[in-house]
């Protein structure tokens, strides 16, 4: 009987979040500019849905796959930053076995889709500007929601095997996560037993992801590039760089912390645990909260659409 229960994995049935180690004391004021930049990815996010829904002259890929991307970053800052909010502001740290699960997975899974939604944006220019006399015909409305389709069951199959790996493994009681929420690495720090499955998958899937995804945009930005330097006018070129300005700065804010956390995680022992913390919380706040504002100033369309919209309610 007693070998019965040696052999039964042992699950907290909850977790404490810490926050963010050694800010402890100011984490409550840290939370203002979080909760902010929360509204305003919010706020900005489902304005440029509804603005793509009402507009049928945006149903086209390119603001297909923005609308995408805005779903992706609603869910993404969702499901992380009312829990952190409730940590920093009212000292509830605690968080259930399955709910840290869950959190985990949608953090993770998202994450990935977000990043085939910006691959499959910069496949979206190579081919409006290298190729724009068959655009329509390549990339057409049924291929577009194929490709979201395919990038949404990437993020799911991807990830659905960290909640696995990370469920058959014992914890010993240990429950404190140095973290402002349920990130992968840090669950699996407080583990007792061997965790060599998680840390090589963890990898394979973050190299895996990050390193297909930006040889992609990587490759499509070249042939955009070459293509450009070939126009006539120099006027032209300026007009092609402006239509993918917007996106090569979303990539920056997307892709920059993101590998540092990732490489922090595993390689990063000597950065401070506070700065790790700030900028792998911020990796889920600033992107969808940039987005929003990066595509709306870029873009006249959605720019006159919200003029527009604020004229008719005398704003």
């Amino acid at each position: 009987m007693s070998m019965l229960n040696t052999s039964t994995v042992s699950h907290p049935a909850s977790f404490l979040l810490v926050g963010i180690p050694g800010l402890e004391a100011t984490q409550f004021w840290i939370a203002f500019p979080f909760c902010i930049m929360y509204a305003i990815a919010v706020v900005g996010n489902i304005t440029i849905l509804f603005i793509i829904k009402i507009e049928p002259s945006l149903h086209e890929p390119m603001y297909l796959f923005l609308a995408m991307l805005a779903i992706t970053d609603v869910v993404l800052s969702t499901s992380t930053l009312p829990k952190m909010l409730g940590i920093f502001w009212l000292d509830s740290r605690e968080i259930g076995f399955r709910a840290c699960l869950t959190q985990m997975f949608f953090v993770h899974a998202f994450s990935t889709v977000e990043s085939g939604v910006l691959m499959a944006m910069a496949l979206d220019r190579f081919i409006a500007i290298c190729y724009p006399l068959r655009h329509s015909s390549i990339l057409s409305i049924p291929v577009t929601m194929a490709i979201g389709s395919l990038v949404l069951t990437r993020g799911v199959l991807l990830v659905s095997p960290l909640s696995i790996l990370v469920r058959r493994l014992p914890f010993c009681g240990h429950r404190l996560i140095s973290h402002s929420y349920c990130e992968h690495m840090a669950v699996v720090k407080l583990v007792c037993g061997n965790v060599r499955a998680n840390i090589i998958y963890g990898l394979f899937m973050g190299f895996m992801v990050v390193g297909f995804d930006v040889l992609v945009i990587s490759v499509s930005y070249a042939m955009i590039l070459r293509t450009v330097m070939r126009l006539p006018s120099t006027e032209a070129r300026l007009k092609a760089v402006s239509t993918c300005a917007s996106h090569t700065c979303v990539i920056l804010a997307f892709y920059f912390p993101a590998l540092f956390t990732l490489l922090t995680h595993r390689f990063g022992h000597h950065i401070p645990h506070h700065l790790h913390i700030m900028v792998a919380n911020l990796y889920l706040l600033l992107p969808p909260m940039l987005n929003p504002i990066v595509y709306g100033i870029r873009t006249r369309q959605i720019q006159d659409r919200v003029i527009h919209l604020f004229q008719l309610r005398g704003i």
